[in-house]
């Protein structure tokens, strides 16, 4: 085994429908649209990889706003507002890591395996996270892959093979935490084994491919996914 790779959203942290939802809607708010999206609408958009590319999705399903002529600049700024909200909702401990995280970071750490996030949200987003809710010194041993840094996002394996290439990996030896069945898909697509936690938003999903499916990581007793597990995967 060589790397331990985490997806962010729904792994690291369930910020789906507590986080990324709320701030959207308070974007949408701040810059004066009759926008609001529900639990269950969120969970419609979320089959598209990607926070700007869900906005443009919504917005091509019911209508564009009126000025928004250019739309990519219409979604840039949107984005980067709903970006300050979430970094805003990180800081004041709005949210908390998944259970078996920090466990299953550390003991990785203790035992010299790389890490990586690889994550279709923006760096700036994914790395408040995990500095923030995992702490500076774990921070250091985790570089981010985000979707602002490749040019297409998951289901395609790009931000995998780009971690895959800077870390000098072999995918084989590569162990990624996913939750999502887009994610899953990039995983495998990039040749790497992967262990799907589900979240609400994702429970449901098709993980045909999946070296095993588990509702969490795990602590203490309900300990459910060990580095030995994932060592094993890979011999």
């Amino acid at each position: 085994m060589q790397a331990l790779i985490f997806d962010c959203d729904g792994v690291l942290v369930d910020t789906e429908r507590d986080g990324h939802r709320v701030a959207f809607n308070k974007a949408f708010e701040i810059k004066g649209l009759d926008v609001r999206w529900s639990v269950e609408r969120y969970g419609e958009l979320l089959s598209t990889g990607g926070g700007k590319e869900r906005m443009r999705r919504h917005f091509d399903e019911t209508d564009w706003p009126g000025g928004s002529d250019d739309k990519d600049a219409f979604i840039a700024d949107l984005h980067k507002v709903k970006g300050g909200v979430l970094k805003e909702m990180i800081e004041a401990g709005h949210l908390t890591l998944r259970p078996g995280v920090a466990r299953l970071v550390d003991e990785a750490l203790g035992s010299g395996i790389k890490m990586a996030v690889c994550s279709t949200s923006n760096e700036k987003t994914v790395a408040t996270i995990v500095a923030v809710m995992l702490g500076a010194a774990r921070a250091a041993h985790m570089p981010i892959f985000a979707g602002d840094m490749v040019a297409a996002k998951k289901p395609d394996p790009a931000v995998y093979n780009l971690a895959k290439e800077e870390l000098g990996l072999d995918p084989a030896g590569c162990v990624v935490i996913e939750d999502s069945a887009i994610g899953l898909r990039a995983a495998l697509a990039a040749g790497m084994n992967c262990i799907v936690t589900t979240a609400p938003y994702t429970e449901g999903e098709d993980f045909q491919g999946a070296a095993r499916v588990v509702p969490e990581l795990g602590d203490g007793d309900g300990v459910n996914v060990t580095l030995d597990d994932c060592r094993a995967l890979c011999a």
